[in-house]
């Protein structure tokens, strides 16, 4: 253990507590006892400028400097383009972050969600630096905990780690979109990745009267935090209890558009001035909406000639896109093309929420079964989506 971290720690829980995310005593007992910096070996990067990545690690930090960076109110990208560790480039590198150790307040506060029981049986799906997964086994004991880390050389660290705190638990390197039958049923199944909607395997893993937690959402915002429970027949019910935000689950990244978007915009089927800006997608729920309208769609931000704004959506499964372009003159011009008319679905979306008084995120429900994924907002038709497996069709 590291007992020269035991102050941060306690000034870590007294935060949370203050902040209203951390109640149960027996999550503040796991706070104060599972030290975070372990999880964090061999370092983390840090933002530098140039939209670069400082990397900072344990053994090149003053001992008192490197317990300040661990126990800060902040992410802590921990590997860099799914391969680069802190311990390997001497000076500030790019690169996109693959893994992390979440904000402190983000990680309890879903524990908390999860209204844990003792000897109850949890699944995690994204191990990550395995922070986490300490937390819930000092809270329920190691063998009552199963997690599961698609990466390799992420889930070797976090196993180590693990080890060194105390915790033996059942760490497995797996997709986690198929959960882990050999352990299965669970009480609860948490997920600490995002997902573009909950996989219908984890509801036949999960018990009848168990909870699932997860962030459901494609884009880097605009996401949901859903709280389901499963019933005897299978199916589930639940709402998004509220705003969340991360990495997506690896299989389900989508890699941005490439190439030459005015080549693959230059034959629109229709033109027409915006109902409505697509300014508004800057927001989070709009953001969250336009998901569920139009699922599969990814959005670009751009410069025209002249300073102009413009926005693209693209959906490239259903070969559909649409643009957006700032007019001085007649304000917001959308062309769309392909079989599906991404703005004309997002916007339908935009002005019924609006009509609705602009409801924020936690009004949302769903309800799971093997053959849908159904959203709404209260009874209202134009606030509901059905959203399908693959191959399954309405």
């Amino acid at each position: 253990m590291s007992p020269e971290s035991i102050p941060h720690r306690r000034a870590l829980a007294d935060r949370l507590e203050t902040a209203g995310v951390l109640k149960d005593p027996k999550w503040r007992a796991a706070v104060e006892a599972v030290p975070r910096e372990v999880f964090l070996h061999p370092g983390v990067f840090l933002p530098a400028e140039g939209a670069r990545w400082r990397p900072v690690t344990a053994l090149g930090t003053a001992p008192e400097e490197w317990l300040d960076i661990a126990y800060s109110d902040r992410s802590l990208a921990t590997q860099l383009d799914g391969h680069l560790t802190a311990d390997q480039p001497a000076e500030p590198v790019t690169g996109v972050p693959t893994s992390s150790s979440t904000t402190p307040m983000t990680v309890v506060e879903m524990l908390e969600d999860l209204d844990i029981s003792d000897g109850q049986n949890v699944l995690e799906i994204g191990t990550g630096t395995g922070y986490s997964t300490a937390l819930l086994c000092h809270r329920l004991g190691e063998d009552n905990v199963t997690t599961v880390e698609v990466d390799p050389q992420v889930a070797a660290r976090a196993d180590a780690a693990l080890e060194e705190t105390g915790f033996s638990t059942w760490t497995v390197t797996g997709d986690g979109l198929l959960g882990h039958p050999p352990r299965a049923p669970y009480d609860r199944i948490i997920a600490t990745c995002a997902v573009r909607r909950i996989p219908y395997t984890w509801l036949r893993q999960t018990k009848p009267g168990g909870t699932i937690l997860a962030t459901l959402g494609s884009w880097s915002y605009g996401t949901g935090l859903a709280k389901v429970t499963v019933s005897e027949d299978g199916t589930a019910d639940g709402r998004i209890i509220g705003r969340s935000s991360f990495m997506h689950a690896r299989s389900q990244a989508a890699a941005p558009p490439s190439g030459d978007l005015s080549a693959r915009t230059a034959y629109a089927d229709t033109e027409r001035p915006a109902k409505l800006p697509p300014t508004l997608l800057d927001d989070w729920m709009p953001a969250f909406l336009a998901q569920l309208a139009a699922p599969g769609a990814q959005l670009v931000h751009a410069s025209a000639g002249g300073g102009s704004q413009l926005r693209y959506l693209f959906d490239t499964e259903r070969e559909s896109f649409a643009t957006l372009r700032d007019d001085d003159v007649r304000g917001w011009i959308v062309r769309q093309g392909g079989p599906v008319a991404l703005w004309d679905a997002i916007e339908q979306a935009l002005i019924a929420w609006r009509d609705a008084g602009e409801p924020e995120v936690d009004s949302m429900w769903l309800n799971i079964s093997k053959w849908r994924h159904a959203y709404g907002i209260g009874e209202e038709p134009a606030l509901r989506w059905n959203h399908y497996p693959a191959g399954v069709r309405a």
